[in-house]
């Protein structure tokens, strides 16, 4: 009896796995994923969204008392207001509707605008306004908001959108009547200021730029009318919110911005310029306020003393006030040069010169030129002086600075890797002088020389903190004394990176943060945290007693206050955690002032997302899952007890999906390493599966990362081949330096012969896929065996002499500090080994290719030469090799385009079907597709002749 029961149980349970069927092609877009998500402050709500892959999204509410809930279907870009008693959010049109529009190639100012809504948590009522352009809610104010109208379709009957849906509301319009707007882009929008206790709202028109204070008291907006509109008010404006007055702080047109509120919300800085509307170069100035002065005066303009010749107040810097508000920190530029209008264009050459002094290649020059034509230099006034004068605290050749303790510090750290730059192109880490400049004299004193590393100023502003990249040392400079202090050298411990296979310095783990008065610095290490003495003085205490190394179990503090500037001595921190040998994570908790080992909350087989808390309580929320589980949304008072939120993808359990399983191995050099092996959820150990490998560097920690079915920009989509019946392998690579290709042969082939041994592994149909440097790697091992029956390499680079001095072109670097120093690891220049890059480059062995190889070279590749494709496409079809290359025109690296990540899933399972499934070969692998058939067909459809 027993014995037929268990048959009767095996039979049920295969054929629910019979019944699921495959994923397909047509699963994709309405795949869910997790957005944002926030709790209110009294940690009582819980706001997260969910999307669709192509769709629209849903924002949820969710009592956490009461189970009360709201739904806006839509939403997106929530926010609680901070009584908790509302939330606000946008509302997106409907998907269809813009695709539609799209279809129609409608105007922007044509297509359907976003709403906004307003959600009552304590009646559950929504209210809707819609074409609303963007809406803010002060920080710490309570009961209002402020949004901004998209310009109305039909101005001939113009209404207020909000008039329909709240009753009780007072319509104040202060400055202008209804009248037909002008449609030029300069002019402003409604904005409309809300009691959300009340409902009544104030309407000010024509508005460009607005602003809350802190508490939300003060509500600071500038307007600019258009002309036909005599009667217009156009200036900047303060309304205080509490009283409902209005201060007209500067009368007039003009461009006013950047609105900035001190800590206090007691003074006012803003930019602002009134030159004729058709003058070129603006002169902007800095205008000031406070509560007490009923204008705002111009508190620097560019006659102010110790404003440099020949320099201006910038109008693309920012505005921040100090914490104790008296001094302003700004930007100062060079004066520009208005455009030579009497030169004729077509009578002069266009060219670009490349100089060898230039401090940076042509390209990168090129690329970077807007934003560096809106550089500012830092800059600094005592607001409070009587003698005003400003104090620039960086300049042309010391460009880059940091405020100390929030600006109060009389000092700034400011840095410049002026005179080091040209060799950015081989060594791609900068090399930098780093001062002290005073903010009340501008007065330089240089503090380190010539780092390669990082620094920065500890919270209080007693000390730089600074790791040298080639000593691997930490060293502190004390403020006060000038005194250096090292503090790990002869340290037991390294305190970076232990696994660096790259030709370059080992980069530092990180500092984990301060405790208050600069008392110690949390420094980590591979696995645990360790408190230093700033001062050298005392020995480094293990923080984490040491528990970390001891279980392989890596630590890092959880930042969940992002105000927060130091830890308190005895402060009890959360810690994340994650297992190096069984890839778990979780969380631990820990007080900071012992050597106590952390105290365990939770791990298990997920991974989590960034653990979020409520401000004002021990409230948390955030989203898990795993390859099997479709991440949901969790809200927990302590991680150990928890409430699921949400119910994402429940499709799943329609299609056949997968496992994620853990795999280690030995190389041939002894090397230990791992992988993930993906099983179909059918998984039957008597039959043999294909096997597909897709490798990049190391992939194995995320062995618990939920993977959705999706259009990928060029990586392998593992949950569809795994649905579809393959066999998955992700192996980890470590690298020899000068050896990257014998590299990938050590890891990837004796992970794929040791997977060989299992009977279930087809060893005669394994393919192999890769992306860039996956792409390379696959590139590689086809030239040195022939074990893979197919193969798919994406933006290859195959020849490393003709790639090491090609650009990068989406960020105009030059490539050799890849081979020098990064990823391609050979070490070396071109000239001095040669025959490493030779070695390590496919294109000189293709004649050795028999596997049959898709390549993806794209003609706007940022990052590889397409050319690569080409020379690795021409050079195997000079030699009768089965190769076809793929370019997706004017597309980038990865595929940004989804109907390109779409179109390139069909051909990649077409081509992996064909090779290792023995299915029929699609037309664009047996007869390409001509030219004259380009956009007219795409040769999807199935045949019976061979490639």
């Amino acid at each position: 009896m027993y014995k037929n029961f268990t048959l009767v149980l095996i039979f049920l349970s295969s054929f629910s796995f019979a019944q699921k069927k495959p994923l397909d092609h047509s699963v994709y877009d309405s795949w869910e994923s997790i957005l944002s998500k926030q709790l209110s402050n009294n940690g009582i709500w819980a706001m997260y969204g969910i999307t669709q892959q192509e769709g629209d999204a849903t924002l949820y509410m969710n009592n956490q008392q009461t189970n009360a809930s709201l739904k806006a279907a839509r939403g997106f870009n929530g926010s609680f207001s901070n009584d908790s008693r509302y939330a606000v959010f946008m509302i997106k049109p409907f998907f269809k509707d813009t695709r539609l529009a799209r279809i129609k190639k409608k105007k922007v100012e044509e297509m359907t605008r976003d709403s906004l809504g307003i959600a009552n948590l304590a009646n559950l009522t929504i209210i809707k306004i819609p074409r609303v352009k963007s809406f803010r809610m002060p920080e710490k104010g309570t009961g209002i908001l402020a949004y901004q109208l998209e310009k109305p379709l039909d101005t001939a009957r113009k209404k207020n959108p909000s008039s329909a849906s709240e009753p009780t509301k007072d319509n104040l319009d202060f400055f202008a009547d209804d009248e037909k707007s002008n449609t030029k882009k300069e002019e402003g929008t409604d904005l409309i200021v809300r009691n959300l206790l009340t409902g009544t709202e104030q309407t000010f028109k024509y508005v460009k730029d607005y602003a809350f204070s802190k508490n939300g008291k003060q509500l600071v907006f500038a307007t600019l009318a258009p002309k036909k509109d005599s009667t217009a008010r156009v200036g900047v404006f303060v309304l205080n919110t509490e009283k409902g007055t209005l201060k007209n702080l500067v009368k007039g047109k003009g461009n006013f911005r950047n609105f900035v509120f001190d800590e206090e919300s007691e003074y006012l800085a803003f930019l602002g310029e009134q030159d004729p509307e058709k003058q070129e170069v603006k002169n902007y100035n800095i205008y000031y306020n406070s509560l007490s002065l009923d204008t705002a005066q111009v508190l620097v303009d560019n006659s102010i003393p110790g404003m440099p010749a020949k320099w201006s107040v910038s109008g693309d810097g920012k505005l921040m006030f100090s914490k104790d508000s008296r001094k302003l920190f700004f930007g100062i530029a060079p004066l520009k040069q208005a455009k030579d209008t009497t030169l004729v264009d077509f009578e002069h050459a266009k060219l670009d010169i490349w100089g060898y002094k230039d401090d940076y290649l042509q390209p990168m020059q090129l690329k970077n030129a807007e934003k560096e034509s809106q550089r500012s230099y830092l800059t600094v006034i005592d607001i409070f002086n009587g003698n005003p004068k400003i104090v620039p605290l960086t300049d042309l050749k010391t460009p880059d600075a940091a405020l100390i303790s929030e600006g109060n510090a009389d000092h700034v750290l400011a840095s410049t890797d002026f005179g080091n730059r040209v060799q950015l192109q081989w060594t791609v880490s900068a090399i930098r002088d780093y001062y002290l400049v005073n903010t009340q004299t501008g007065q330089r004193k240089k503090i380190i020389s010539a780092l390669s590393g990082s620094a920065s100023a500890s919270p209080d502003g007693k000390y730089v903190i600074y790791f040298n990249e080639q000593t691997g040392l930490y060293h502190t400079y004390q403020i006060e004394t000038g005194k250096i202090s090292t503090l790990n050298e002869g340290f037991q411990v390294s305190l970076v990176d232990e696994e660096n296979d790259v030709p370059a310095a080992p980069d530092a783990y990180g500092i984990a943060g301060w405790t208050k008065d600069d008392k110690s610095v949390l420094i980590y290490d591979r696995y645990d945290i360790w408190s230093f003495s700033p001062d050298g003085k005392t020995t480094a205490q293990n923080v984490t007693g040491g528990y970390g190394r001891q279980n392989k179990i890596t630590f890092r503090y959880v930042q969940l206050d992002e105000e927060q500037r130091f830890l308190e001595r005895n402060e009890h921190v959360w810690l994340t955690a994650f297992n190096n040998v069984s890839k778990e994570n979780g969380f631990y908790k820990k007080n900071i002032g012992d050597q106590k080992a952390p105290e365990l909350v939770v791990m298990g087989k997920f991974k989590y997302s960034t653990l979020i808390k409520a401000k004002d309580e021990d409230a948390y929320v955030y989203d898990k899952g795993n390859y099997q589980l479709s991440p949901n949304v969790y809200v927990s008072k302590d991680l150990k007890s928890e409430t699921k939120l949400s119910n994402t993808n429940l499709q799943q359990q329609n299609y056949n999906w997968g496992t994620a399983e853990l795999v280690t191995w030995t190389t041939p050099k002894g090397f230990k390493s791992d992988g993930i092996l993906y099983k179909p959820e059918n998984f039957d150990p008597l039959k043999k599966y294909p096997m597909i490998v897709y490798f990049y560097e190391k992939l194995s920690e995320g062995l618990y990362s939920y993977q959705p079915p999706a259009p990928t920009p060029s990586r392998l989509n593992i949950p569809f081949f795994v649905s579809n019946g393959y066999l998955v392998f992700a192996p980890d690579i470590s690298y020899e330096k000068g050896y990257p290709g014998r590299s990938a042969e050590e890891f990837i082939n004796s992970g794929v012969e040791a997977l060989k041994k299992n009977s279930w592994v087809d060893g005669t149909k394994i393919g192999i896929q890769g992306q860039s440097w996956g792409g390379y790697q696959v590139a590689h091992l086809i030239t040195r065996t022939n074990m893979y029956a197919a193969a798919w390499s994406g933006a290859p680079v195959v020849n490393m002499t003709s790639a090491y001095g090609g650009m990068r072109w989406e960020s105009g670097m030059n490539r050799q500090f890849q081979y020098e120093r990064t990823q391609s690891r050979i070490g070396a220049t071109l000239w001095e080994k040669p025959e490493l890059y030779i070695e390590n480059s496919p294109l000189f062995s293709l004649p050795k290719v028999n596997t049959p190889v898709v390549i993806m070279a794209n003609d706007a590749d940022g990052a590889v030469p397409w050319y690569q494709g080409i020379e690795m496409f021409t050079g195997l079809r000079r030699l009768g090799k089965p190769v076809w290359l793929l370019n997706y025109n004017n597309e980038a690296h990865n595929l940004i385009l989804r109907q390109n990540r779409k179109d390139i899933q069909i051909r990649e399972q077409q081509f992996f079907d064909y090779y290792l499934k023995g299915a029929k070969a699609p037309a664009w692998m047996t007869s390409g597709i001509p030219a004259t058939e380009k956009g007219k067909t795409w040769g999807f459809d199935l045949t019976d002749e061979k490639p």
